[in-house]
């Protein structure tokens, strides 16, 4: 048994406030007391500042800051542990920005428990969703997204990482590829009939976990509705009826 199979459907599933300040707090005030994981992106990241993390934190959520950093390794083990600082509890980077930058991000979180007694999770981003194989060859990737995915996340877990981004499409894979207690996260996630937006290779929520995703993470199906709320609350549902 891996160490996310007794989690709750409740637990499993990522609100993305891929939005402002404002807005962000707003759907904060309705999503609590439902969700239990937020996810912080790049654009509210740059526009709230890491201040904002804390403040949802302490308000009870846990905080995935979908940071994707890349950069070089120093700049990156700055970057992580400032994110730790700030009460994060996943944090991303992109699994192409060398071995050298994983392992530097692998001690960035274990240096994070000591300074500030708080460790953030780190996951490699494999291959953005959005992009599919014509995309990812335009920037000299030939080989098939599974095996550009697979080798990403192989490289991200030795150098100390725990688990990835990936497609819920490469869910089953990189499970059996990194064993039961790998954390798999996975966007483009859509319930049935919601629209694709810009995203290319999506599952629904059940599907997803069923093949091996520890979380899902699901944004504009949520945070777009009239009532995000009753949309989080029906993909809770058809998570624990799967």
């Amino acid at each position: 048994m891996g160490r996310f199979d007794d989690l709750s459907a409740r637990d499993r599933v990522m609100v993305a406030l891929d939005c402002g300040p404002e807005e962000a707090r707003a759907l904060a005030d309705k999503l609590e007391g439902h969700a239990t994981w937020l996810k912080v992106g790049i654009t509210l990241i740059y526009d709230g500042g890491l201040p904002l993390v804390k403040e949802l934190r302490d308000r009870g959520f846990k905080i995935f800051v979908d940071s994707k950093f890349h950069d070089i390794p120093h700049q990156v083990r700055g970057a992580v542990m400032s994110a730790a600082h700030s009460g994060a509890d996943l944090v991303t980077v992109h699994g192409s920005g060398s071995e050298k930058m994983l392992v530097a991000c692998h001690e960035a979180a274990e240096q994070s428990l000591v300074e500030f007694g708080h460790k953030p999770y780190v996951i490699a981003i494999t291959v953005l969703t959005s992009m599919d194989a014509e995309e990812l060859a335009k920037v000299g990737v030939t080989r098939p997204i599974p095996e550009q995915a697979a080798a990403l996340a192989k490289l991200a877990v030795d150098s100390g990482l725990d688990g990835i981004v990936c497609s819920p499409m490469e869910a089953r894979e990189m499970r059996e590829l990194l064993g039961p207690d790998a954390l798999i996260v996975t966007p483009g996630v859509r319930p049935a009939g919601a629209a694709l937006g810009d995203q290319s290779r999506v599952a629904t929520p059940a599907a997803a976990v069923n093949a091996g995703a520890s979380h899902i993470v699901v944004g504009r199906p949520i945070t777009q509705t009239e009532d995000p709320v009753a949309a989080f609350e029906a993909i809770v549902a058809e998570i624990e009826a799967r």
